[in-house]
Formats: C-alpha cells, sequence, structure tokens
C-alpha cells in the first residue's frame, strides 16, 4: 500500500506563482480526478510532482509513505514507485522503445534481483498485444514519428510494465479517437484493480466512462476548490465552469482555501460550501 500526501504545496516557475495551496492525498486503489479551466496548474503539479527542474517550489511538502518526495531526484521518484504518463510526450531518436523499457525496469529491481530477458521480452509482448500497438514497436525508436495516439498508448505501456505504485496520467484521453480511448481505458482499469492509486488530469467526462473515478477534484488558480464525486464531472462537462467561479466569488479572488475547503472572504457569502 503506497499513501502520497501533498500540504500546502506552492511553486511557481520564471518568478510566476502557479501553485498556490494545493492539499490533496491519495492511497493505493484510489483514483483522483483533477479538472479545472486552462492555466490553472493542474499540469504544473504534475511536473512538481516528478521533480522537473523548471518548477520552485516555495512552500509546502509532498511524501509518499513518510519518505520526503522533494529532498529525491526525478529518478529516485520513479524508482519509488511515482510515474507520470505526460501529456506531451518526447521523441527520443536512437533510442529504441524496448531498450529505453528494459533499462527502467531493471532501475526498479531491488539489490541483488536480475531482470530475465526471456521474462521481460513476454511482458513487453504481452502488454504491446492488450494495447493493440504494432508488433514493430519494440525496435522502433522512442516516440520517433509516432501518432499522438500512439504516443499515449506507448506512455500506457510504460506504466503496464514499470507498474508504480502511484501514477499520474496527465491528459492521457487527448489525441486519443473513441477506440484508442476504450483500449487504454480497459488497460488502466485493470492496473486499478492492482491496487494502483490513480490521479487523472483531464477536461473531459468521456474518459470516466473507461476509468473509474472515486474523487473529482476541481482546481483553480492554483489550488483544489471544489471536491465531489463523478455527478462534479457531469455538471461542469454539461454547464462549463462559470457557475463554480460564482459560487465561489473566484472572479474576484474573494475565496482562500484552506485544506481543501473553500472559505469565503465576502461576509455575504457563505462561509464555506
Amino acid at each position: 500500500m503506497a499513501t502520497l500526501i501533498i500540504k500546502d504545496l506552492h511553486a511557481k516557475v520564471d518568478d510566476k506563482d502557479i501553485l498556490k495551496g494545493v492539499n490533496l492525498t491519495i492511497k493505493s486503489g484510489e483514483t483522483h480526478a483533477i479538472m479545472g479551466p486552462n492555466g490553472t496548474g493542474k499540469s504544473t503539479l504534475a511536473s512538481v510532482i516528478m521533480g522537473h527542474p523548471r518548477y520552485e517550489v516555495t512552500q509546502g511538502s509532498i511524501t509518499l509513505d513518510g519518505e520526503d518526495v522533494l529532498e529525491m531526484e526525478t529518478d529516485e521518484r520513479a524508482r519509488a514507485g511515482l510515474f507520470l504518463a505526460m501529456q506531451a510526450p518526447q521523441e527520443v531518436p536512437g533510442v529504441t522503445n524496448s531498450d529505453f523499457l528494459k533499462t527502467a525496469v531493471e532501475t526498479r529491481l531491488e539489490e541483488g534481483e536480475h531482470l530475465a530477458l526471456f521474462d521481460f521480452i513476454k511482458q513487453y509482448d504481452q502488454a504491446i498485444d492488450d494495447l493493440k500497438m504494432a508488433s514493430d514497436v519494440p525496435h522502433r525508436y522512442l516516440n520517433d514519428g509516432f501518432s499522438g495516439g500512439e504516443k499515449k498508448r506507448n506512455e500506457i505501456l510504460q506504466m503496464k510494465l514499470l507498474k508504480p505504485r502511484i501514477a499520474i496520467l496527465d491528459e492521457i484521453d487527448s489525441g486519443l479517437d473513441v477506440d484508442a480511448l476504450k483500449i487504454v481505458g480497459d488497460n488502466v482499469s485493470k492496473m486499478q484493480s492492482e491496487d494502483l492509486g490513480l490521479l487523472m488530469i483531464t477536461h473531459y467526462q468521456r474518459i470516466l466512462e473507461y476509468i473509474n473515478a472515486d474523487i473529482i477534484h476541481v482546481m483553480m488558480q492554483g489550488r483544489i476548490v471544489k471536491t465531489g464525486d463523478q455527478s462534479l464531472m457531469k455538471k461542469i462537462d454539461t454547464e462549463g465552469y462559470d457557475w463554480l467561479k460564482e459560487e465561489l466569488g473566484i472572479d474576484d479572488e474573494r475565496v482562500i482555501v484552506e485544506d481543501n475547503e473553500p472559505v469565503f472572504l465576502n461576509p455575504t457569502k457563505k462561509e464555506a460550501l
């Protein structure tokens, strides 16, 4: 079992504050979805959790089973069991998919453990078959010349072999047609049943037709301002965010957030949701 705890997380990039007090706890077997308008800090949160060097954490903490994640390098975070499926996977000419994944899997082994090549190939071939990817994927350079949908499936392929404890999917549904979305959803759902802790960043309800989310969060102005169940996502999908902005008085910064609960500064508003 794994527990990722984010407390009062503040982060900036190029001297611009992006995250302004994020509080979030994800445990094994839980699936959380984060929604919100563009530019509210969703992808920044994912990047900060994985240690992207462009972002500077100015306040708060991230722990994984009590260990200080912010003190770890990015590769150490991955070895500890964190995984990020990127919104825009990078192309790496000259490095084959199979060489990349074999090296990545080997870094997750405990001291003294050995990766049996036959077992790796068997698992790799099975994952490719599960995701209905082309048989030449192992021999192609990492994401080089891949379509947008192929890149997203390749992220899930890596996730299947690395078997993370906590995974972050940053808009994994973008660029996927209906058939590919179902394939990705079915594969992620199988990993959910294996006690994977999952954080999905998305704009659309359609991903939840294939991947069940226990908790829905809405992020605005660098904070989580509302939490609910799937009915919250359905309302956003049909009505947008204006009703929530009006409810929170968020346009003129009249709301702060404490322990994930909005607290209104305008006395004409309710004190909390």
